[in-house]
């Protein structure tokens, strides 16, 4: 594939060129001619007179090619104690059944469904199901509240909702049906039909004449093929996260998104067909549909799919006992999983139990790997711990140590360098470049490349002034950080977690690499909380290793000590919270804007992506103690 830097300048220089070349590597139904179009920026469209099916891509191929009978997904669920392998061959088989029924009940190319379900196979099968029938499918974590689902079948307007009987838990189960009706209920859009899998760990009751048992709607379904749609048409929609509380879906074109996550496949995971590729998410995020999903079957792999835990499943060697038994290649999760496994095993001795010979190496993202655990998990593993990162917007990775074009040195606390595609800057508040490693907001200069988000559903304008509005040419990717002399990119912090204290402005994710340095500290995060003199003021909250059983207060006040001696006086680091838990959404992410919330004493709203809603109260009580929190409300 060429070395880092030849393809980097290549596809810098000419986008359009770059990209048709990479396109060749896909199958399409009517080849492109045209790469980018910029005529309508930031609205910009990849491959626009090409037509293309993202199913046939992932699937069709590949039986027809060689891969019939190799393994397409590999299912190990830990929480039911059962495994199941499907093939290319059976796995479009059941596709194309499904997409069958799906056609059936009235959907065709455009049409949406919406895809509430755990991880199991099922949920793969409807995703792929409707990208064959040129659907576009909106999924949604599983056991996520009725009034979020609501609010997503009000934006998206589903012509089928897809659905599981329940999730399983490590300890409960969640069922979804009394969600699904009450979120119908709620609805003002009112979905003509849904298909439900009934798991026997729950079976639910159905309405009739709207609920579908899957079983017996697939025994009557006729086999379709795919549906040709054109590049720019949705694949997807994916709900994230927003600050005004209405409904961001993202949306994801369908010939950019087969030609970029082919092509990172190889060139940032350096994977090749036949092997095991293991992304340890949910297929409700954005890491569900681009590698547990899309990329690694377009690649022509085997994916792992996991419905278990890093630790509790039953302990914390349950991820090195899945890449033993499944020989997987590669991992990709978040570096939170690591934080637990560390937190149950300090020192590693579980590694020891498992035979991780075919395992090469370990991707993070999701959140901002420390130092720290990086480095612990280079030195546990002896294998390549590589950040990298992205965003539910971009699809793929933004930076990253592109592995399958040139290994590149690790810096600990950087995802390395900006991956082919991807023009990375640093602005000030103005707009103006910064000095090499001075903190800004990291700005990617467009056209973004292909595979990036096109739109906001039902959203255009709040699309445009979101992300391009205040950096003219650029998109805000909301992260602050800076660009060393080596080119290295460093996330520091979601813009927003810069915090100003008394006019000096400093990376709460600094901080944060200090206290995750302290040898009793597994877990941490930093808080800008208000202060009438300084502005701000950082607060720290850390969890400590098992089995530690020293005094909160001395480690405290080492900590404090740690951060004035690493970061300076300037800081005014002073506060310092052990707790027993974070607040986390399923994800993985740590919810740091509600605890700022909490801490300054401001109304907050419970996050719906929130895994425990009980360790808000827990946090609650640790800021109090310190003197923040006292008046708070929901």
């Amino acid at each position: 594939m060429g070395n880092y830097r030849t393809t980097y300048d290549d596809a810098r220089q000419d986008p359009s060129a770059f990209w048709l070349k990479q396109a060749k590597d896909v199958q399409w139904s009517t080849p492109p001619s045209q790469g980018v179009d910029t005529s309508r920026s930031p609205f910009d469209t990849w491959f626009a007179d090409g037509e293309i099916n993202a199913c046939y891509n992932a699937l069709d191929y590949h039986v027809a090619n060689g891969r019939a009978e190799q393994a397409a997904i590999v299912y190990d669920s830990p929480v039911t104690n059962s495994k199941r392998t499907l093939s290319y061959a059976e796995l479009l088989d059941q596709v194309s059944h499904f997409a069958g029924a799906l056609k059936a009940l009235g959907v065709g190319r455009g049409d949406r469904v919406l895809i509430y379900m755990p991880m199991v196979p099922e949920a793969v099968v409807a995703v792929l199901a409707s990208a064959r029938l040129g659907a576009v499918h909106s999924v949604v974590f599983g056991g996520f509240a009725a009034k979020e689902l609501a609010v997503r079948i009000d934006d998206s307007t589903p012509s089928v909702l897809v659905a599981a009987s329940c999730g399983v838990e490590p300890n409960r189960l969640v069922e979804y049906k009394p969600l699904l009706d009450q979120a119908i209920e709620i609805a003002t859009h009112k979905v003509p039909h849904t298909v439900v899998l009934q798991r026997e760990q729950c079976t639910a009751p159905m309405i009739d004449g709207r609920d579908h048992d899957w079983n017996a709607l697939v025994k009557s379904a006729s086999a379709v093929e795919c549906v040709p749609v054109a590049s720019t048409d949705p694949l997807y929609v994916l709900y994230t996260s927003g600050t005004t509380g209405q409904p961001k879906g993202v949306v994801r074109d369908t010939g950019g998104s087969v030609v970029s996550l082919k092509w990172s496949m190889k060139a940032v995971y350096d994977t090749d067909p036949g092997d095991v590729f293991w992304a340890a998410s949910d297929i409700g995020w954005v890491v569900g549909h681009s590698y547990i999903i899309y990329g690694p079957l377009f690649q022509g792999c085997t994916t792992l799919m996991y419905e278990g835990k890093p630790v509790g499943t039953p302990d914390a060697g349950a991820f090195w006992r899945v890449i033993e038994e499944h020989q997987v290649k590669v991992l990709f999760t978040a570096p939170t999983a690591f934080r637990a496994i560390r937190k149950e095993d300090p020192e590693g001795k579980l590694i020891k139990d498992y035979d991780l010979s075919k395992f090469k190496a370990l991707f993070l993202a999701g959140e901002r790997c420390d130092p720290d655990t990086l480095i612990w998990a280079q030195e546990k593993l002896q294998r390549p711990v590589i950040d990298h990162w992205w965003q539910t917007e971009t699809g793929w990775a933004i930076c990253a140590n592109c592995t399958g074009l040139e290994v590149m040195p690790v810096k600990a606390g950087s995802p390395t360098v900006p991956v082919p595609g991807y023009h990375l800057d640093v602005l000030d508040d103005s707009g103006d470049p910064v000095e090499r490693g001075q903190i800004g907001s990291l700005v990617v200069k467009l056209p973004l490349p292909p595979g990036t988000f096109s739109n906001l559903w039902n959203a255009p304008d709040r699309y445009q002034s979101s992300y391009f509005e205040r950096f003219p040419g650029y998109y805000e990717t909301g992260d602050a950080g800076y660009i060393d002399d080596g080119g290295y990119a460093f996330v520091m912090a979601r813009t927003d977690d810069v915090i100003n204290v008394a006019g000096h402005r400093l990376s709460t994710g600094a901080m944060e690499e200090v206290l995750a340095s302290h040898p009793d500290v597994a877990e941490c995060a930093v808080l800008g909380v208000a202060d009438d003199l300084k502005g701000q003021l950082p607060l720290g909250l850390v969890i400590l290793n098992s089995g530690c059983e020293r005094d909160n207060s001395e480690i405290a006040s080492e900590l404090v000590t740690r951060v004035r001696e690493h970061i300076g006086p300037v800081a005014a680091f002073k506060s310092v919270a052990v707790v027993a838990r974070l607040p986390k959404t399923r994800s993985g992410k740590i919810l740091r804007a509600t605890m700022r919330s909490i801490a300054d004493r401001v109304e907050w709203k419970m996050p719906a992506t929130i895994e425990d809603p009980a360790v808000l109260e827990e946090i609650q009580t640790a800021l109090a103690e310190l003197g923040y929190a006292k008046e708070t409300s929901v």
